[in-house]
C-alpha cells in the first residue's frame, strides 16, 4: 500500500514539474516578443526624431514649410487607410491635426499675399515717382527699394551749396515734383534723411557739427514741402544722420545726400506678417 502511495506522489510531481516548464517556455515567448515590439517601436521612433530633425532644419522659407504641411497631410490620410480600427479620441486628434494644418495653410497664403500687395504698393508708387523724376541727371537722383521700403536719394550737389543748408531753386523744382507724387498718395508718410561726408563741419555759425548740419538740411527740405507744396506735416518726419551711414569709402561726394524713405501706410499687412511669423502654428 504504502509502495502505491509513493507511486502516485511520484506520478504526481512529474505531472506538475511538466506543466510549470510549459508555462515558462510561454511567459518566456512572450517576454521575448514584448522586448522585439520594443525594439522595434525604439528604432522606429529614434527614426521618427531624425527626420523630424532634418526636416526642421530644411525649413528656410515659408513656401518649404507649406511644402512640407501638405507632405505630412498626405501622410497622415495614408495612414488613415492602414488602420483597421479607430477609437474615438484617435479620430478625435487626427481631426484636429488636419484643421491645424488648414490653418497653417491658410495663414501661409495669407502672408504671401500680403507680401504680394506691398510690393505692387512699392512698385506702383517707384513708377509715379521716376515718371515725374525722370529728365534728372542718375548721378544727382536716384530711387530704389530695399527691403520693402522706396528710397528716393538725392545728392547735396542738387540741393545745396557746400557747407548750406538753405534749398538751391532747382532743388526746389525737385522738391516740388516729389510733393506732387506723395500729394497723390495721402496713404504714404515719409522721413526726410539728412547725410554729410566724414569732413568735420568748421564753419563759424549756429552749427556744431556734421550733426547740426544733416538735422538742418533735413528740415530746411521738410519745410519747403509743407510751405510750399502743402505737404501735410503729419505725415513728415526729419532726421539727421551725420556722416553715420555712409555709401561709398572712396567717393565721399556720394554720401553727402538727402534721402526721403516713403513709408506707405500698410500696417495691417506688416502686422499680419510679423503676428504670423510669431504664431505657433507656423513655427512648430
Amino acid at each position: 500500500m504504502r509502495k502505491i502511495i509513493l507511486g502516485c506522489l511520484g506520478v504526481t510531481l512529474l505531472l506538475s514539474s511538466c506543466v510549470s516548464q510549459k508555462k515558462y517556455a510561454e511567459l518566456e515567448a512572450k517576454a521575448k516578443e514584448t522586448e522585439d515590439l520594443l525594439n522595434s517601436a525604439t528604432v522606429k521612433l529614434n527614426t521618427c526624431l531624425e527626420e523630424k530633425a532634418t526636416a526642421s532644419s530644411r525649413l528656410q522659407t515659408l513656401e518649404d514649410q507649406n511644402a512640407f504641411l501638405k507632405a505630412n497631410n498626405q501622410e497622415l490620410i495614408n495612414n488613415m487607410g492602414n488602420l483597421t480600427t479607430l477609437t474615438t479620441k484617435g479620430a478625435e486628434n487626427l481631426e484636429k491635426s488636419l484643421e491645424s494644418l488648414q490653418e497653417k495653410d491658410l495663414t501661409i497664403r495669407k502672408l504671401n499675399d500680403a507680401i504680394t500687395r506691398r510690393d505692387s504698393v512699392n512698385l506702383s508708387l517707384v513708377q509715379s515717382l521716376k515718371g515725374v523724376l525722370g529728365n534728372l541727371d542718375d548721378e544727382d537722383i536716384e530711387i530704389s527699394v530695399e527691403k520693402g521700403v522706396v528710397f528716393v536719394s538725392i545728392s547735396d550737389k542738387l540741393l545745396f551749396s557746400s557747407g548750406s543748408y538753405n534749398v538751391t531753386s532747382k532743388a526746389k523744382n525737385v522738391l516740388g515734383k516729389v510733393a506732387q507724387v506723395v500729394n497723390n498718395k495721402p496713404d504714404f508718410e515719409f522721413m526726410v534723411e539728412g547725410h554729410t561726408d566724414d569732413v568735420p563741419y568748421n564753419k563759424n555759425g549756429i552749427l556744431l557739427d556734421n550733426w547740426d548740419l544733416s538735422v538742418k538740411r533735413a528740415t530746411a527740405v521738410v519745410r519747403i514741402l509743407q510751405n510750399d507744396y502743402k505737404v501735410d506735416p503729419k505725415r513728415m518726419t526729419a532726421a539727421g544722420r551725420a556722416e553715420y551711414v555712409p555709401v561709398s569709402t572712396s567717393e565721399k561726394s556720394k554720401n553727402r545726400r538727402t534721402r526721403i524713405v516713403v513709408l506707405p501706410k500698410i500696417d495691417q499687412f506688416y502686422s499680419m506678417i510679423e503676428e504670423g511669423m510669431k504664431d505657433p502654428a507656423i513655427n512648430e
